[in-house]
């Protein structure tokens, strides 16, 4: 009875124009992890806990190695000590998290001393971009970048 109601229900969905049928049957990809080469794992963890305010997530390894935080519903980030120095990266390859306010969230830099800038490259500052988004850019303690902005 359960598969007859979902097929009826499905059919109703298709017929309203809301998916397609092979959209009703096809699943598409969905971001499970990305992984951070970092230095110094230790760094890196508090960086991304405290800071961004990541919450960690229990990693089935515990060899010291690693640290997992949760980016997302179903998606998480993982730090795996290991790189052997810290490199320079290009700003357009980057991280983007949202927040509910940047101008918020720039406070808590402040507060931990972590410098920001705008797309470019001007220290404290902010970018508005011309639909209203407020973004900023910072780096990570590898360098890695990561854009903030309030796009709720």
């Amino acid at each position: 009875m359960k598969n007859i109601t979902r097929t009826v229900l499905l059919m109703g969905i298709i017929v309203a124009g809301l998916v397609t049928p092979a959209d009703a049957q096809e699943k598409k990809p969905a971001l499970n992890h990305m992984a951070l080469s970092v230095y110094n794992l230790q760094k890196s963890t508090v960086f991304y806990r405290d800071v961004l305010q990541l919450d960690t997530v229990p990693e089935p390894f515990h060899d010291g190695k690693h640290t997992w935080l949760k980016i997302g519903p179903g998606s998480y980030m993982h730090l795996i000590e290991g790189a052997p120095e810290i490199r320079e990266h290009d700003m357009a390859t980057h991280t983007c998290f949202s927040v509910p306010s940047v101008t918020d969230f720039i406070a808590r830099l402040d507060q931990f001393g972590v410098p920001y800038s705008n797309w470019q490259g001007e220290k404290q500052q902010v970018t508005i971009r011309v639909d209203g988004i407020k973004q900023i850019y910072l780096q990570d303690p590898d360098g890695y970048w990561i854009e903030i902005n309030d796009d709720y």
